[in-house]
């Protein structure tokens, strides 16, 4: 099956070889679980999974805290890895050589140094981490479908896709696409951006007083937002949370910050929410 790949790089050969020991069965059962994948037409299918066979000779995919990861964890790694590259050079991807999965979330250790120099030394619950150069982590529990926008495996990639221009800054390397301008680029991410944390202030005011708004009961009010509030941290957690939500739930993204979602279908070459819609009415009796 799979569990045979090893090393860094993948020659034509190698990916031919990986294509032909994947599963139909497989194959088929990875996209019935994540709806977003199903959507994809013949030729995008075939596509994604050639580029899936890619990563999957070209990284070493390890378990951590006691996971060995089947064939199925793999190959749902590897699809939903492969999805912001469907129409991209793989390359984007290269220059690293390890995904490491954890069972569920893990710890990871932060230093912080507040306003008055005090350095504080914590654990950060996550569910992922892209490290520059480093390894793709990623919480098995997590990379399962939530019913909701929420893709670590989309997110931490699209940190990879960030860091391809030398910074996670929000803006990935635009090498590949002459009609994308970096300066247009910095003023639709800055201006989609600063209305988001503006819509995101006016849900927060909303919230009744006697409503935590760390708690459950909040989801109410933050449900109204097109994208996770986590998109607010700064640019780099904005492109990785837009790019969950565009590949997942696309419709509130392009409702909300239409600019912003051109820009995306632009730079991953793909519209979701068509694609979505077709499948959606291919669907119906």
């Amino acid at each position: 099956m799979l569990r045979w790949l090893r090393g860094r790089g993948a020659a034509a050969g190698a990916v031919a070889r990986v294509q032909a020991r994947i599963e139909p069965g497989l194959w088929a059962r990875v996209l019935r679980t994540h709806p977003f994948l199903a959507a994809l037409d013949a030729a995008e299918d075939g596509q994604l999974l050639a580029r899936a066979a890619w990563l999957l000779a070209s990284k070493n995919l390890n378990g951590a805290r006691g996971l060995e990861p089947d064939d199925f964890i793999r190959l749902s790694i590897a699809a939903q890895a492969a999805l912001p590259i469907l129409n991209l050079p793989p390359a984007l991807y290269e220059g690293w050589d390890e995904i490491i999965v954890y069972p569920e979330g893990f710890s990871i250790p932060r230093v912080r140094q507040d306003e008055a120099g005090v350095v504080h030394e914590y654990d950060e619950a996550a569910a992922g981490e892209a490290w520059e150069g480093g390894p793709v982590i990623l919480s098995w529990a997590d990379a399962l479908p939530t019913g909701s926008a929420f893709n670590v495996v989309i997110h931490e990639f699209a940190h990879k896709l960030d860091l391809s221009s030398g910074v996670a800054d929000g803006m990935p390397d635009l090498g590949a696409h002459p009609g994308l301008s970096p300066r247009t680029w910095r003023r639709v991410l800055d201006d989609s951006l600063d209305r988001y944390i503006a819509a995101l202030d006016a849900i927060e005011a909303a919230i009744p007083a006697d409503i935590d708004p760390e708690s459950e009961a909040a989801d109410a009010w933050y449900s109204q937002l097109p994208l996770d509030p986590y998109a607010a941290t700064d640019e780099a957690e904005f492109f990785a949370v837009s790019s969950e939500h565009f590949f997942v739930d696309p419709a509130p993204l392009a409702q909300a910050l239409p600019e912003w979602y051109g820009l995306l279908q632009a730079y991953y070459r793909q519209d979701p929410l068509a694609r979505l819609a077709r499948a959606a009415g291919q669907a119906r009796p």
